[in-house]
């Protein structure tokens, strides 16, 4: 029906999370329609993905061996923001209220053991609180039962470091929501109103 060439990106495009396939033939008809320049630029873009990194600090997404949010000098150090994903900083960053630094857990703790501490940041993100003396972890997982069996073991390993205050969102957020689909309002109250656990 279409050219080969078509049907592969409709493929390609079909792998991607939330794509199906009949929204993955729009998005191809829709390049398809785009001028050359256009398509020139999107394919460039796409293709230098591949040259990103992780922050070497944070695990953040990078262009080198630092993210912008590290690189940057007038962020307050005292506070880290531990979060599950790089897509959750986007949304904090959006609310202009954070001022601190990130760590990226990579996934969270699944209640079956299929996700375990080794396959997360935890060992790094406890090195950096003693090495770097935080004085606050806001533990901005999402609010589902992962994000909660998380934010409780975080909790434990960082009880016992002296003069650490340990803080979790306040749940202006709701239960089983996403940090990367709240708005900056309810993000914002969320933020402000943290806790400490």
């Amino acid at each position: 029906m279409y050219p080969k060439s078509f049907e592969k990106l409709i493929k390609n495009f079909s792998s991607l999370p939330s794509v199906g396939p009949k929204m993955a033939e729009r998005l191809v008809l829709h390049l398809f329609k785009q001028n050359k320049e256009d398509l020139e630029e999107f394919a460039t873009n796409l293709s230098k993905i591949k040259e990103l990194q992780h922050c070497k600090k944070c695990f953040n997404i990078s262009e080198g061996d630092l993210c912008e949010i590290c690189k940057n000098t007038s962020r307050k150090k005292e506070a880290l923001c531990v979060v599950e994903d790089p897509l959750d900083i986007i949304s904090i960053e959006r609310t202009r209220i954070y001022q601190g630094l990130y760590h990226v857990l990579g996934g969270t703790m699944e209640s079956s053991s299929a996700k375990k501490e080794s396959e997360l940041k935890i060992s790094e993100l406890l090195k950096r609180v003693q090495d770097e003396k935080t004085k606050e972890v806001i533990l901005a997982m999402n609010p589902t039962t992962e994000g909660d069996l998380t934010a409780l073991y975080l909790k434990r390993k960082l009880q016992d470091i002296e003069g650490l205050k340990v803080t979790r969102l306040a749940r202006g957020m709701s239960t089983g929501g996403d940090i990367e689909y709240a708005d900056e309002l309810t993000l914002s109250g969320a933020l402000t109103n943290r806790k400490e656990i």
